[in-house]
């Protein structure tokens, strides 16, 4: 299927080789898109600014050979990687904090753009959890939503396959050539033909604990509302709803026994304030509405223009280590407190991240490495 392509194939490649090296987050990305209008100037200028931002060796970036080769891996995979605004890239994920750089999708790229509720829940789900998951995620095919959710065992799988006869994205922690959890390996090829396969990880990357946390924003990123069936209190589900909530969504969870504590973690949500579901109609009324949205960054190559300092003094760059700690600072109280235009505070701040020196937090909050 032709769709509409916003870079050139060296840029994107680029793109990808940028976002996969070291310190390079999204919003450093972002800050250096901003400045070097490509990725391609960007990666010219990232061994400069590194060491000038203290570390000792200049930051090496992903070798163009390996990016080459992911881009290989995946077309073999017949998926490919795609930028906000391109198709496969939902358009309610750019707007997220953090927003995930470039993707990695394979399958029907339309799914994408179609409006979504994610539906989430425990591993070792309870046969009643199964059932109304498996009812929640008719419904909401029905009433002409997409259901997300994480391909996970338990009420992620029976959300899956509830609504694989028409729309289901699965969001994954590592490369998509990888069936994680195993058993799943069937589900996961049937979404690849009939629903679509998402991960912001490149072809080749084995799943890791952080990288499920990285998983989770997406899945509430791109929905419209979040459903948690059932969570115990240290459930990626919870993590799952803390996104949701900070991202301006709607947090749904099912009350539960006391006694179970598969529940404890949905009880929680509930009596903390998110919406308790008692059927599906609860999700669609709240949905009528506009949902608010928190402002995030649009990753747009031209969004906005900054320009780097060349003339920054070390005692400029001492004097925000030393106000920069590790519990995150607004960087507006930061450019207040150092008494420094704006525009050299902000060439510090992407001089320390390359460096691994500072990091940057949700709502515009940065703070020193430990």
């Amino acid at each position: 299927m032709t769709t509409k392509q916003l870079l050139s194939d060296e840029e994107r490649l680029n793109w990808l080789r940028l976002s996969q090296t070291e310190n390079v987050g999204p919003a450093t990305f972002q800050s250096l898109l901003a400045i070097y209008r490509t990725a391609t100037a960007a990666i010219e200028a990232l061994p400069s600014l590194s060491v000038k931002g203290g570390r000792r060796k200049p930051l090496a970036v992903l070798p163009k050979q390996i990016a080459e080769e992911m881009f290989v891996r995946a077309a073999f995979l017949q998926a490919q990687f795609v930028v906000a605004g391109e198709a496969g890239y939902p358009p309610d994920l750019v707007h997220i904090p953090q927003a995930p750089v470039i993707l990695c999708v394979r399958g029907n790229l339309e799914l994408a753009k179609q409006k979504s509720v994610g539906v989430v829940g425990a591993r070792n789900a309870s046969a009643l959890g199964l059932k109304l998951t498996r009812q929640l995620a008719r419904g909401l095919v029905d009433a002409g939503f997409t259901v997300v959710s994480g391909l996970a065992r338990g009420i992620d799988t029976a959300a899956h396959e509830a609504a694989m006869a028409k729309n289901t994205i699965a969001v994954l922690a590592g490369g998509l050539d990888y069936f994680y959890p195993p058993e799943n390996e069937a589900l996961q090829r049937a979404i690849a033909e009939y629903g679509l396969l998402v991960s912001e990880m490149p072809p080749g990357t084995v799943p890791k604990s952080e990288y499920f946390p990285r998983r989770n924003r997406i899945i509430s990123g791109m929905s419209k509302a979040i459903i948690i069936v059932e969570a115990a209190m240290r459930s990626g589900s919870l993590i799952t709803a803390r996104f949701a909530a900070e991202q301006g969504r709607e947090v749904f969870a099912v009350p539960g026994s006391p006694l179970d504590p598969r529940c404890e973690g949905t009880n929680k949500l509930i009596r903390d304030g998110a919406n308790i579901l008692t059927s599906l109609d609860d999700v669609l009324e709240a949905l009528e509405a506009p949902l608010m949205l928190q402002q995030g960054m649009l990753l747009e190559p031209a969004a906005k223009h900054e320009t780097i300092r060349s003339d920054i003094a070390t005692a400029d760059r001492n004097r925000i280590m030393e106000l920069l700690s590790p519990s995150p600072i607004e960087i507006d109280d930061l450019i207040r407190e150092s008494h420094l235009p704006s525009h050299h505070v902000t060439t510090i701040l992407l001089e320390l991240e390359l460096a691994g020196r500072a990091m940057r937090h949700a709502g515009g909050r940065v703070s020193s490495v430990a």
